[in-house]
């Protein structure tokens, strides 16, 4: 009997603890008012720099103490435009949208513009213009890395580029520019051009039939990433052919920094993923709240090699 009457003496006790927690949690909430919801969509958790840009987002975020809630679009557009409809639905108060496509993501922004609810594109853009895009110029970096190779080469050679995801604004943009610049010289031909689909592994195997196609011929390797960039640097360094050819790639991710150190990828392209998430965060809480924000917001690329990479070294 006794101890029953303890149990039941505890049971109160905790209810008592666990009711003050209750009222002390919806007292906070009522003194901080309304915090925004925001909901993000990303292109691909499987790549690294947005998975960076997806990480630095959520530190803001958790700063600024507002609710984030972020879904993988696996490079899908239509589960993209399915999410942003779930977000909808949710009343969230804005959405960061990192495209799939520049076409068949912009069904997305046109539902959440029909919605009333603000959408920050971030890092690529659609053919719909959103509320505001936080990126980088994709035609600079393109630009960049095709003038790095003209020059390494003395303007002879034979070019292979890798591209992105067909249909993504980087790819479209990146090869574009590389095009403009090929046409100022010349004494370069572009061999090949195709999609590895920014995944390391799909590189490697396409770099080995490049090299099985054209042996010595190749010159140089653009790709539109690091991870496709390491690719072709690993298959290139298997062939022994390594020290013949320049490669060059764009982002600056913790790998690509190391292989540049060690003067295995001659060159990337420094794209700041830590500012795009924190400024797509900013955007987005301004523009729901009603504040004044900037409609384009343009973080500018740098070109890393052997001389300045520790500058960028963490």
């Amino acid at each position: 009997m006794k101890v029953k009457s303890l149990s039941l003496l505890s049971l109160l006790l905790c209810l008592q603890l666990a009711t003050g927690c209750s009222q002390e949690k919806s007292s906070s909430t009522a003194t901080s008012g309304k915090s925004l919801t925001i909901g993000v969509s990303m292109l691909s958790m499987q790549n690294e720099f947005i998975v960076n840009v997806a990480d630095e987002m959520q530190k803001k975020a958790d700063a600024a103490g507002v609710e984030l809630i972020v879904v993988d679009a696996e490079r899908s557009p239509l589960k993209q435009v399915e999410q942003v409809e779930s977000f909808i639905a949710q009343n969230v108060d804005a959405i960061i949208l990192n495209p799939c496509e520049v076409e068949a993501s912009s069904p997305a922004v046109q539902k959440a513009l029909a919605a009333k609810i603000p959408i920050i594109n971030v890092n690529s853009a659609t053919s719909t213009k959103p509320t505001a895009f936080v990126g980088s110029d994709d035609v600079e970096s393109g630009r960049m890395a095709m003038k790095y190779l003209a020059e390494k080469l003395g303007g002879k050679g034979n070019i292979v580029m890798m591209q992105g995801y067909m249909g993504q604004a980087a790819q479209l943009q990146r090869e574009q520019a590389a095009k403009e610049v090929l046409r100022q010289y010349p004494g370069l031909k572009m061999l090949a051009t195709q999609t590895a689909e920014w995944d390391r592994s799909k590189a490697m195997s396409l770099m080995e039939n490049w090299i099985q196609s054209y042996g010595n011929q190749i010159s140089a390797v653009f790709a539109h990433n690091d991870e496709m960039g390491m690719g072709a640097v690993k298959a290139l360094t298997a062939a022994g052919l390594k020290d013949k050819v320049l490669v060059v790639s764009i982002d600056a991710i913790p790998d690509a920094l190391q292989s540049v150190q060690k003067g295995e990828l001659n060159a990337t392209l420094f794209q700041n993923a830590e500012q795009q998430g924190a400024q797509a965060i900013e955007t987005a809480m301004k523009a729901a709240g009603g504040k004044q924000f900037q409609s384009e917001v343009m973080i500018p690329f740098k070109l890393v090699t052997q001389a300045n990479v520790k500058e960028f070294l963490k």
